[in-house]
Protein backbone atom coordinates (compact mmCIF):
# COMPACT_ATOMS: atom_id res chain seq x y z
CA UNK A 1 0.00 0.00 0.00
CA UNK A 2 1.35 3.37 -1.05
CA UNK A 3 1.36 6.17 1.48
CA UNK A 4 2.66 9.72 1.37
CA UNK A 5 2.39 11.30 4.80
CA UNK A 6 3.04 15.01 5.24
CA UNK A 7 3.95 16.66 8.52
CA UNK A 8 5.33 19.93 9.81
CA UNK A 9 2.52 22.32 9.01
CA UNK A 10 1.16 24.79 11.51
CA UNK A 11 0.62 28.41 12.40
CA UNK A 12 3.51 30.85 12.07
CA UNK A 13 3.91 34.61 12.00
CA UNK A 14 4.91 36.41 8.84
CA UNK A 15 8.67 36.26 8.39
CA UNK A 16 8.89 32.93 10.17
CA UNK A 17 9.92 29.51 8.95
CA UNK A 18 8.50 26.02 8.73
CA UNK A 19 9.87 22.74 7.45
CA UNK A 20 7.48 20.31 5.86
CA UNK A 21 8.27 16.62 5.53
CA UNK A 22 6.69 13.95 3.38
CA UNK A 23 7.48 10.35 4.20
CA UNK A 24 6.77 7.85 1.44
CA UNK A 25 6.19 4.13 1.67
CA UNK A 26 5.20 1.48 -0.85
CA UNK A 27 7.01 3.08 -3.78
CA UNK A 28 10.52 2.98 -5.19
CA UNK A 29 11.13 6.44 -3.82
CA UNK A 30 14.48 7.04 -5.47
CA UNK A 31 13.08 6.93 -9.00
CA UNK A 32 10.19 9.29 -8.34
CA UNK A 33 10.08 12.98 -8.96
CA UNK A 34 8.67 14.51 -5.80
CA UNK A 35 6.83 17.77 -5.53
CA UNK A 36 5.04 20.08 -3.17
CA UNK A 37 1.75 21.64 -4.24
CA UNK A 38 -0.45 24.04 -2.35
CA UNK A 39 -4.07 25.04 -2.51
CA UNK A 40 -5.46 28.15 -0.90
CA UNK A 41 -9.22 28.59 -0.33
CA UNK A 42 -10.98 29.42 -3.59
CA UNK A 43 -7.84 28.91 -5.66
CA UNK A 44 -6.49 26.17 -7.87
CA UNK A 45 -3.85 23.81 -6.63
CA UNK A 46 -0.42 24.99 -7.78
CA UNK A 47 3.02 23.47 -7.95
CA UNK A 48 5.36 25.09 -5.45
CA UNK A 49 8.55 23.09 -5.91
CA UNK A 50 9.74 19.81 -7.35
CA UNK A 51 12.85 17.66 -7.21
CA UNK A 52 13.75 14.95 -9.68
CA UNK A 53 15.33 11.59 -9.00
CA UNK A 54 18.66 13.25 -9.81
CA UNK A 55 17.89 16.10 -7.40
CA UNK A 56 17.28 18.76 -10.02
CA UNK A 57 14.95 21.32 -8.52
CA UNK A 58 12.32 23.68 -9.82
CA UNK A 59 10.40 26.43 -8.03
CA UNK A 60 7.40 28.61 -8.59
CA UNK A 61 8.42 32.24 -9.06
CA UNK A 62 6.47 33.21 -5.96
CA UNK A 63 8.70 31.13 -3.67
CA UNK A 64 12.12 31.38 -5.33
CA UNK A 65 14.76 32.43 -2.86
CA UNK A 66 12.51 31.64 0.13
CA UNK A 67 11.70 27.93 -0.17
CA UNK A 68 14.05 24.99 -0.65
CA UNK A 69 13.11 21.44 -1.57
CA UNK A 70 15.36 18.50 -0.77
CA UNK A 71 15.16 14.75 -0.55
CA UNK A 72 16.72 11.95 1.47
CA UNK A 73 16.41 8.72 -0.47
CA UNK A 74 17.71 6.69 2.48
CA UNK A 75 14.71 7.89 4.51
CA UNK A 76 12.21 7.96 1.62
CA UNK A 77 11.46 11.53 2.58
CA UNK A 78 11.15 14.85 0.78
CA UNK A 79 11.36 18.17 2.60
CA UNK A 80 10.25 21.72 1.98
CA UNK A 81 12.08 24.36 3.96
CA UNK A 82 9.99 27.52 3.94
CA UNK A 83 11.59 30.77 5.08
CA UNK A 84 10.41 34.38 5.11
CA UNK A 85 6.84 33.19 5.08
CA UNK A 86 4.11 35.56 3.94
CA UNK A 87 0.37 35.53 4.60
CA UNK A 88 -0.15 34.64 0.94
CA UNK A 89 1.70 31.36 1.57
CA UNK A 90 -1.27 30.22 3.64
CA UNK A 91 -2.65 27.05 2.08
CA UNK A 92 -2.94 23.32 2.41
CA UNK A 93 0.35 21.86 1.22
CA UNK A 94 0.33 18.52 -0.56
CA UNK A 95 3.12 16.14 -1.38
CA UNK A 96 3.02 14.35 -4.73
CA UNK A 97 5.17 11.70 -6.33
CA UNK A 98 5.21 10.92 -10.00
CA UNK A 99 7.11 8.72 -12.41
CA UNK A 100 6.83 7.82 -16.08
CA UNK A 101 6.80 4.15 -15.09
CA UNK A 102 4.24 4.11 -12.31
CA UNK A 103 1.12 5.84 -11.01
CA UNK A 104 1.11 9.26 -9.42
CA UNK A 105 0.46 9.51 -5.70
CA UNK A 106 -0.71 12.29 -3.40
CA UNK A 107 -0.46 12.84 0.32
CA UNK A 108 -3.38 13.96 2.45
CA UNK A 109 -2.13 17.52 2.92
CA UNK A 110 -0.94 19.64 5.80
CA UNK A 111 -2.23 23.10 6.69
CA UNK A 112 0.15 26.05 6.74
CA UNK A 113 -1.21 29.31 8.12
CA UNK A 114 0.85 32.49 8.13
CA UNK A 115 -0.47 35.32 10.24
CA UNK A 116 0.28 38.96 9.50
Amino acid sequence: QVQLVESGGGLVQAGGSLRLSCAASGIIFSIYTMGWYRQAPGKQRELVASITSRSSTNYADSVKGRFAISRDNAKNTVYLQMNSLKPEDTAVYYCKGWSSLYNDYWGQGTQVTVSS
